[in-house]
């Protein structure tokens, strides 16, 4: 809702005060200056959104409009409530995000990554688990191999937890960019043919990887496939497999719609919904003799039909290709790189380089007193950090402000994962601090922004000011015409003759159930109730009834309802929808030339009962606050 509204109202979407150097003041606005460069921003911005463009004159009254009611939530506290800085915070992180990073480090991560695209590695791997100890474990079997005291096969064979590769020696096939984790794929292509890479955790577990073979690349091939499963079937269930995937083939070949036949018969059932969609794919990532059919299919070709490990397949290969260009490739890098541990690497280096800029430093002593202290409590943290000793001391220091402790305290819970030993502990706290370090940095970076950025200011104070709008309105004016059913009802007896209709209607309870005796009853009841008040009406019946009966509140033209067309403007009866509610009968109804009540038209009511609302707040709000026009820099807009 508040999203929707800030961008729906962007007529409406101001912001407050943080101008750029030599921007010449257009308005003041109950005591707060509106410069000229925002007032043309969101001018510029919301005109390109309407189809009808706004005069300046008219957009100045609604702008206007709009920062006397932010003002009037800056005066009611709205702008300091937890919520709001909560909120405004989210937004702050949000929209700083693309701006705090390092451009440079983000190129040079896309471009080592499209620089795989161009080789085909096939490599042999062996894999252990990602605990404690493996890490050591399999750079020991690394030593052994290379030493020549330990074959790399066998030792797959006896050790990799990849039991699919492990049968074959460690044989994995080719690695495709973008498919596996990063640090494997990097492994992977930084490793010269023949060589061993060192251990590598690619958040599946500890790797050595060997890479067998390197080739340039064949591209990838989108293709789909019929698949009829073999495994596990009799000889006599084969035979019937082949002869149906032999009829699908010759049915293919004459023409039939190739995805049609897949989502019918093929027992893939990751690609059989999609009608046979494989999706791209490079070499290597098929079985044989499925990879090297696709790949030397013509694009728009449909393989005769074959068999795999897998069952018979008919393969129909869609397009192919090869050598895109970097420009091409760049969002499924990017989408690659969001997945992995690269994700944070443009971020890291724009940290670091603020750091350095604004002379932050880890109090080393601080660590070292910190460290002194676990070593005598063997490690226990416990309130170590918060303990009078420890908690003023300063953690970390930036731009000559000094942070506490206490302050990163909270922290060090949040990364503590391994095991209570002074060591770990300390690595923690020493994360924690650098981590707190990092964060201060990037906020006077935002900072900064807000003073030296002009697109990322307007936009964060037309959300600052949005979020403050739809408190303020939502309790002004939404809410209370929506609470204020007096109100409402006095509203439509002052202004019914705006409430037309172009044919009657038909106003009535509808009651249904299941059998005539229910309904029978059910009517005989509601004969003994006040029809008048719908809320209690409805109440008494569902307590009595419970789901036996169900009441509708029903207000209908002709031609609106085919019940109300039954009921009352002599329609044939209709088919139930519901076995349920088979029988169904009007009950104080009755036809009616206009609307009785706001009840009768609440949604244009409450529209313009909300209107009304705003317009005399709005009155109030330009009598309470003064309003002054810089009129020689408005006609500068003109």
């Amino acid at each position: 809702m508040k999203k929707h509204l800030m961008c729906g109202l962007g007529l409406l979407c101001a912001f407050s005060g943080f101008g750029a150097p030599k921007d010449p003041v257009l308005m003041n606005v109950a005591g707060k200056n509106v410069t000229l460069g925002e007032f043309q921003y969101l001018y510029n911005k919301n005109n390109s959104q309407q189809l009808e463009p706004l005069t300046i004159e008219r957009y100045l009254d609604m702008f206007v409009d709009y920062k006397l009611k932010v003002a009037e939530a800056e005066a009611a506290g709205l702008d300091t409530t937890a919520t709001f800085r909560a909120e405004y915070m989210q937004y702050r992180d949000e929209l700083a995000r693309p701006y705090l990073r390092d451009a440079s480090v983000a190129d040079s991560l896309v471009a080592e990554a499209y620089s795989h695209y161009s080789d085909n590695v096939r490599v042999s791997h062996i894999m252990l688990p990602a605990v404690p100890g493996s890490e050591q474990r399999i750079d020991s079997l690394r030593s052994a191999i290379l030493s020549g005291t330990a074959v790399f096969e066998d030792v797959a064979r006896r050790y990799s937890m990849d039991q699919s590769s492990a049968m074959r020696g460690g044989l994995m096939g080719n690695v495709n960019p973008g498919r596996f984790p990063w640090a494997f794929e990097k492994a992977a292509y930084d490793t010269p043919v023949g060589g061993i890479s060192e251990p590598v955790n690619s958040g599946f577990g500890w790797h050595i990887i060997r890479v067998d073979e390197r080739k340039p690349s064949e591209g990838e091939v989108h293709a789909s496939h019929i698949l009829r499963l073999t495994q596990g079937k009799s000889t006599e269930q084969i035979e019937r497999e082949q002869a149906l995937i032999d009829s699908l083939y010759a049915v293919a070949a004459a023409g039939a719609d190739f995805a049609s036949l897949a989502k019918q018969y093929s027992e893939d059932p990751g690609s059989g919904r999609r009608g046979g969609d494989l999706g791209w794919f490079g070499r290597g990532m098929m079985v044989q003799p499925f990879d090297s059919i696709s790949f030397a299919l013509p694009d728009g070709g449909l393989s005769k039909p074959f068999r795999t490990s897998f069952g018979f397949h008919v393969i129909y290969k869609q397009e192919s290709r090869r050598g895109q260009s970097l420009d091409e490739l760049r969002p499924d890098i990017e989408k690659a790189m969001a997945r992995d541990d690269r994700s944070g690497a443009p971020e890291r280096a724009y940290a670091a380089r603020k750091v350095a800029e604004h002379k932050g430093r880890v109090d080393e002593a601080t660590l070292a007193k910190i460290q002194a202290a676990l070593v005598a409590a063997d490690g226990a943290l416990d309130s170590l950090l918060l303990s009078p000793a420890m908690a003023g001391l300063t953690a970390f220091e930036i731009d000559g402000r000094k942070t506490a402790v206490s302050a990163v305290a909270p922290r060090v819970a949040g990364v503590l994962t391994s095991p209570e030993t002074a060591s770990h502990t300390m690595e923690a706290v020493r994360t924690a601090v650098e981590s707190a370090l990092s964060d201060a940095a990037l906020d006077i970076a935002r900072e900064q922004l807000m003073e030296e950025n002009s697109d990322y200011r307007n936009l964060m104070n037309e959300y600052r000011d949005g979020i403050l709008l739809f408190e303020i309105a939502n309790s002004k004016v939404w809410n209370r015409a929506a609470k204020d059913k007096d109100g409402m009802d006095a509203f439509f007896a002052a202004n019914r003759e705006k409430y037309t209709w172009e044919q009657p209607h038909f106003k009535s309870y509808v009651i249904f159930a299941a059998s005539e005796e229910k309904l029978a009853e059910a009517l005989e009841y509601a004969a003994t109730l006040d029809a008048a008040d719908a809320d209690a009406f409805t109440a008494a019946m569902s307590k009595m009834f419970g789901r036996t009966v169900k009441v509708e509140r029903v207000l209908a033209a002709k031609g609106e309802n085919p019940v109300i067309d039954f009921l009352a403007f002599g329609g044939e009866r209709p088919e139930p929808k519901s076995k349920q509610w088979t029988q169904y009968a009007a009950f104080a109804g009755r036809v009616i030339d206009a609307p009785e009540n706001a009840a009768d038209v609440r949604g244009a009511v409450v529209a313009d009962y909300q209107a009304a609302l705003e317009a005399e707040w709005v009155k109030e709000l330009r009598a309470k606050y003064p309003v002054k026009i810089n009129k020689k820099q408005l006609k500068k807009l003109k």
